[in-house]
């Protein structure tokens, strides 16, 4: 369940808070009549700008379906507190009226015995659904899905099927009623179609004549980036989910999907920017668990920074043979840190579309080998003309007698230039080969793509990106300025 994102204009139900607090302590009775309108959403904000101590009076003053669906919207934090202060009988009444996934996200959230407690005071079968929701991995299909779907036999006429719909919909609330799934006697996903298709069918005709026979789904155990993607791509409202006998569990609707991209893209950014993913939002998680997220990678990449470290005191003498060498080295490290960053982004959010499979690497390598090149000798013109430029502009200030304000080369400037140029092609090439095949790497050690992170990439660059300008400043200089 993913947090609300607050706007920074004032909302309705904030423009509300002070009459519906006023309300609670004068006539708490007049409460829900004065705020059916509202969206539950709108009432959880209320709910979260209004003092905690009479968040409970807001919710016992509205009809329990209502606040359970309030209770919903609720910010996890809160949510949590007030679970937890709540009878077990209390927060029973309350998330038996939630929606079947809604009611097991929330007791994921909260202690683990007094979820215990909650579900025993559950009615048997809500308690038997909410059990078997839980056995379930939280970033699986199954850990998605809600199991108030409309299923009806496939021997059912359509005129059968209509009056089943109907008693399913006077029967409460169902997140998919728009799609009806045709199942066998063993509960077998059969067929699908709309209400839509429903409505315009042939009286008499058997729903397994004309239901769809090829139904997408996925399998309880898939990952949720993999239900996200069939939804993506077929377009789909909601994705049934079977077992592994084609049994119809439930399914996955795309409001829930819609949080799961969120989940993953706030993961994937989180990972580029090198530490480890959050599980809350920044300012509901604890200091110390941003530490811990935060300091492993820092502490690998100190240490990957220490190989630059050797890696320059290896090039020791050369550096302090040719000082000038020092001050191009921010400009070649950077020019490869930048280029490995850009690969890695492209090849990581490709894997995430599908775009590109693992064994597709060879692909990107030949495609990432010119691009590097090409991408090198662009940056190299730049850094060719910036050794000249400067030396041109201090030839120039000597020459009319005024004050230079350009580095002075001499005779050495063109192969200097030419170190900085053909160091840039190296780096760069490097950088976007080792940027767009780390991610490959990773996904076939079957690790995350995504921890290849800009900051760990541009470490690996940096100590090659010293050896090529060395090299290459060893072969141009040597006998001039080293």
């Amino acid at each position: 369940m993913t947090p609300k994102k607050r706007s920074e204009e004032p909302s309705v139900a904030a423009l509300l808070t002070p009459d519906i607090l006023d309300l609670l302590e004068t006539e708490p009775g007049s409460v829900a009549a004065e705020t059916e309108d509202l969206h539950p959403a709108d009432l959880a904000d209320v709910a979260e700008q209004i003092p905690r101590s009479q968040v409970p009076v807001l919710l016992a003053a509205l009809p329990v379906p209502r606040a359970a669906a309030v209770l919903e919207y609720l910010d996890e934090e809160l949510r949590t507190e007030l679970l937890e202060q709540m009878s077990p009988e209390q927060a029973a009444t309350l998330v038996a009226r939630m929606m079947p996934d809604d009611r097991a996200d929330t007791l994921e959230e909260i202690d683990e015995e007094r979820a215990e407690e909650i579900v025993e005071a559950l009615p048997a079968e809500t308690r038997r659904v909410t059990q078997q929701l839980l056995l379930y991995e939280p970033e699986t299909a199954g850990g998605l899905m809600t199991t108030e779907v409309v299923s009806v036999p496939e021997a059912f006429t359509v005129e059968e099927t209509l009056v089943r719909v109907r008693e399913i919909a006077r029967s409460g609330r169902r997140e998919a009623m728009n799609t009806v799934y045709a199942v066998d006697a063993s509960g077998a996903l059969k067929g699908v179609m709309s209400l839509r298709e429903l409505l315009a069918s042939p009286e008499g005709a058997r729903l397994a004549d004309v239901a769809w026979p090829e139904v997408r789904h996925v399998n309880v155990g898939a990952d949720r980036e993999e239900v996200a993607r069939f939804i993506s791509e077929y377009d789909l409202a909601a994705i049934p989910v079977v077992d592994d006998q084609q049994k119809l569990l439930g399914v996955v609707t795309f409001d829930d999907v819609i949080d799961v991209i969120q989940a993953e893209q706030t993961e994937d950014v989180q990972k580029l920017g090198g530490m480890d993913a959050l599980e809350e939002p920044y300012m509901q998680i604890g200091f110390w668990q941003v530490i811990q997220k935060r300091a492993p990678w820092l502490m690998v990449l100190l240490v990957g920074e220490m190989f630059t470290a050797s890696a320059m005191g290896y090039f020791e003498d050369e550096i302090a043979s040719a000082l000038v060498l020092a001050t191009f080295l921010p400009l070649i490290i950077s020019a490869g840190g930048n280029s490995g960053s850009q690969g890695t982004s492209l090849i990581i959010r490709s894997l995430a579309l599908r775009e590109v499979s693992v064994r597709e690497w060879w692909r990107v390598f030949v495609r990432e080998l010119p691009a590097g090149i090409v991408l090198g000798a662009i940056l190299a013109v730049l850094g060719f003309f910036r050794v000249e430029g400067w030396q041109w502009m201090h030839d120039a200030q000597l020459h009319i007698g005024a004050v230079s304000f350009g580095h002075d080369y001499g005779p050495h400037s063109i192969p200097l230039a030419l170190t900085v140029a053909v160091s840039l092609v190296g780096v760069v090439t490097f950088g976007a080969l080792a940027g767009s095949m780390l991610p490959f790497l990773l996904r076939s050690l079957k690790l995350d793509p995504a921890s290849a992170s800009a900051p760990f990439v541009a470490t690996l660059v940096d100590v090659t990106g010293l050896v090529i300008f060395f090299n290459v400043a060893l072969f141009f200089l040597r006998g001039t300025l080293l």
